[in-house]
This record gives C-alpha cells, structure tokens and sequence, in this order.
C-alpha cells in the first residue's frame, strides 16, 4: 500500500505558513517543496485532495489548486490521478534549475569544463581511502583508538589463544566468553538476556546485512528515518527492499507519523536508531519507544535496534534500551564507536530461535569472524566503564568547541545541540549541501552531503559535522566552511554547476 498524507497531518507539517509576503498559492507551494526536499515529507507520499486540504488550512481551493500545479511544474508533484499527486525529488540537470534556482541563458559550459573562472577542480577522494594530506576528514564520525586498554585486551588475548588452537576455529555464533559479555551488559541495562541470544558479527554493519537477508525478500518493505545512517539504507538498497522513510520533526521522531505509517505499510522490518540517532543525535524517550514496539508488534514488523552508539551518552540521559518493551525486538551493537572501529566486532541480540535462524543464514556471507579478536573483545566490553568516561568528557568538550565556532563563524546556521553521539545535524541557510561538499577540498576539506543521509535527493539544506576531532580542528573547520560559503555566495553560479557530491566513504 503507498503512503498517504491526511490533510490534517499536512496542515499540522506546514505550521504557519501564511505570512502574507507574498501571493498565498506561492507560499504554500514554497513551504511545501521545502517539506519534500528536506524529508519531512516522503518522496511518493500522495498529498491531499485539493478540497479537503483547503478545508484544513482554512484558504480557498483555488489557492490548492494554484501551490499543486505549481509544484507539478517545478517536478515535486506527479500528476496523479485526480488532484491527489505523488510527491518526488525533479531529475537534475548540471545545473540544477529545481535546487538552485533557473538554469543560465545562453551557451552553457560543459559538464567537464571548468566550474568557474578561478576556481580549481576539487580533489576528489575515492571511497575507502584516507583524506589527501592536509584535509580534515569530517566525513567519518568515528574516533581514534582507546590506546592503552585496547592494547591490553589484545595481549591479555595472546595468552588465552593457545587453549582454543586444539579446535577448528570456526563459531557462526561466535566465542562465549564474549557472548557472555555482551549478554550481561544487556542485564544489567534491565533487558535479562542470555548468551544464547547473543551473536557475534564483524561490525554493525554485517550485523544488519544478515538481518535483512534473513527476514526480508526482494521488493519488502523496510521502515526507515528519515534522515538515517547511509550505510543502513545501503544495506537496504542491497537486498532489492524497498525503503519506506518517515521523516523526523524538530523535536525528534513523528510517533503519530510512525505508527500510521506502520499500520498501513506493514513493512517486514523497521530499522531505528534510538540511541543518539545518526546523523542528529537525538535520543527517543521511553515512552515513545513502547508505543513504537506496540505499533510494530500488531502490524507484525521486526523492529531493529541500531545501539551502536548508546554507551556516547553526554548528558546522562536514562532509557531503557528498545528491547526492554519487546521480546521480538532485534538489537545490533558493536565496538567500533565506543573503543574503536578497526576492531571490527560487532553483535546481535534477539531471542534464541531468531540467533538460531540468523546463524544459518550467515553461511552463505562467511562462517564466523576471527577469533583473537572475538577474545579481546570480551576483554573490552567487560572493561567499558574503563575508558568511557574520559571519552565522554572529551567529546563534551569537543562539541562546545564545536557549537560555539558554528555560532561565531557561520550564524545562519542552524544546529540543536545532541545530547550524545558523534555529531550535530545541521541546518543550512539554503540547499547548498552538496555544492559544500564538492567544494570543500579546496578549503582543506571533505565533507559528506547531507543527500547522503536521505532518499531520493532530500536534506540539500543539511550537513552532518562530527565532533570527534580536537577543538583547533573543529575550528580550522568551520572557517574553512565559512570560506567556502563565502565563495558560493560570491560566485553564484557555482550552486547551480555543483550538483554531483564526491564519492566518499562514510563512517
């Protein structure tokens, strides 16, 4: 079943849209393309009728009708049957009339040309690769190693490998002793869990890419926020599902929007990020994730549970992990956020017949992951609180830094500080996103566009910035995007000629 919007749900996204500077028609239609291009509206979400939308909003029909035929004209509405148009992102051209404004007259310049008199082409950064020398890295939000106690686990490791080398070293649900582990840190955050529920994988990632080979078939549907991790929707992509967003509202999560959208998708899956949501570092209250679990458990949709970055809680935040309010609840997490993401260990916690069922399902992808690592890892999860709270106070600091460059050097933007994670989720003065990102190495930086984190090109007025380096980085940083909006500013053909992002690796 294809998403609909209800004109009471659309009249309460559009808030007061009215402002009265101009023609009323225009206004709603400029409101409600920015809906479309910043998520909040799913892309093939059929919009209201035109009469009962006029009834809700309180204008005449004529202006509906006026706002959609504009909307149509510009490539964000299908035409539909009826009044009842579908919503979508227009094709862009290489100079991205939709986005950026009405493409140039007159003898335009080649794809392959030059982007404007003065300006350099970018260095562009292949994915998988480090940053060219002398570029700060804000694509990846992740941290360096914990050092010391990393160390330690491997070399305590060293000395329990011997009395596992007798055996053929192969474990589709991975070592106990690191089961165990994973399992008491579940108890212990209130969730009574067994090692038996409890997988091992390498990273969150192959987590999730077992999961939906598991539960889904080609063209099923799979709940997703909107915006969500890029490597999720990836994952998704993958499997030929078929990704079903619901947009987040300024607050967090649209609960009434999540659960109507449950109710008449019935997606077989539904992957959230509870805990310091990727890229916005929000956090969902308990109550929210019961009425969550409750409106996935009548529609018979899996919840997954993407904890991979619970224990970077800067505020001291107390919830309880999702599934505390759901015994079908399927929980992924992994260490690469918390000591380090070369360590490549990661897990999954679900009920034993659900372990059971992914443990079979994981031999076609490989036949359990390596073991001196699995050992460490038992090592550093049983000694998390270690290093914790030192990373923590670094991050805290880290982020200040960051929030306080962003208001002193780039006021347009807008940033609502996260309670944990990684990074903040800003909101740009315009749809610039992308042409940031491809501009960015030439001010020394390499940038992931806010598209990245979206469907169907949405979140052009958004950029994920981690805090995760030291604050005379952060700062470098943010005056070099200072730079470089200056410079679209200044050269404003650049934003309708930047409108491919660099390939680049994401973390």
């Amino acid at each position: 079943m294809a998403a609909a919007l209800t004109a009471l749900a659309l009249s309460r996204l559009l808030g007061p849209w009215n402002t009265g500077t101009g023609p009323a028609y225009r206004e709603l239609a400029d409101v409600l393309r920015l809906l479309i291009l910043d998520g909040r509206i799913p892309l093939d979400t059929a919009l209201p009728s035109e009469r009962s939308l006029c009834a809700a909003i309180a204008v005449s029909r004529t202006t509906v009708t006026a706002a959609y035929a504009s909307l149509r004209e510009q490539g964000f509405l299908s035409s539909g049957q009826g009044s009842r148009g579908r919503t979508r992102i227009p094709e862009l051209t290489p100079f991205g009339p939709a986005l950026f404004g009405p493409a140039p007259s007159g003898p335009q310049p080649p794809s392959a040309g030059p982007l404007a008199p003065g300006l350099t082409a970018p260095g562009l950064t292949a994915p998988g690769l480090a940053a060219p020398g002398g570029l700060i890295d804000l694509a990846y939000s992740a941290l360096p190693a914990s050092g010391e106690v990393v160390h330690r686990a491997f070399a305590a490791a060293l000395t329990e490998l011997p009395a596992l080398l007798p055996g053929f070293g192969y474990d589709a649900l991975g070592l106990l002793p690191l089961r165990q582990a994973v399992a008491d840190r579940y108890s212990a955050a209130g969730v009574p869990t067994q090692p038996g529920q409890v997988m091992v994988t390498s990273g969150a990632q192959h987590a999730l890419t077992i999961i939906i080979r598991t539960l889904t078939d080609r063209q099923d549907r799979v709940l997703v926020e909107h915006p969500s991790y890029p490597h999720a929707l990836d994952a998704i992509r993958s499997a030929r599902c078929r990704p079903v967003p619901v947009a987040f509202t300024e607050s967090g999560w649209d609960l009434p929007a999540l659960e109507s959208t449950i109710a008449q998708q019935q997606p077989k899956l539904a992957y959230v990020v509870p805990d310091f949501h990727n890229p916005t570092g929000m956090i969902m209250p308990d109550a929210q994730r019961r009425r969550l679990a409750r409106a996935a458990a009548a529609a018979g949709t899996v919840l997954v549970a993407d904890e991979t970055l619970r224990d970077l809680n800067l505020d001291g935040v107390a919830t309880t992990p999702l599934a505390g309010f759901s015994s079908t609840v399927v929980s992924i997490g992994s260490l690469s956020k918390s000591h380090w993401g070369g360590l490549r260990t990661g897990w999954i916690r679900a009920s034993e017949p659900m372990i059971q069922r992914f443990a079979a399902a994981r031999t076609t992808l490989d036949l359990g992951g390596p073991v001196m690592e699995q050992l460490a890892a038992a090592h550093l999860v049983r000694a998390l609180e270690e290093p914790l709270p030192a990373l923590l106070q670094t991050l805290r600091r880290n982020r200040s830094a960051l929030l306080g460059f962003l208001a002193e050097h780039l006021p347009t933007w807008q940033v609502a500080p996260p309670p944990g994670g990684l990074s903040v989720w800003c909101r740009l003065p315009g749809p610039i996103s992308t042409a940031l990102t491809v501009l960015a190495p030439d001010f020394g930086l390499r940038l992931a566009a806010g598209p990245r984190f979206g469907i169907g090109g949405a979140f052009e007025r958004n950029l994920r910035l981690p805090f995760t380096l030291p604050p005379d980085k952060l700062e470098t940083a943010v005056l070099a995007l200072r730079a470089a909006q200056d410079k679209l500013d200044a050269v404003p053909q650049l934003r309708r000629s930047l409108t491919q992002a660099p390939a680049v690796a994401i973390a």
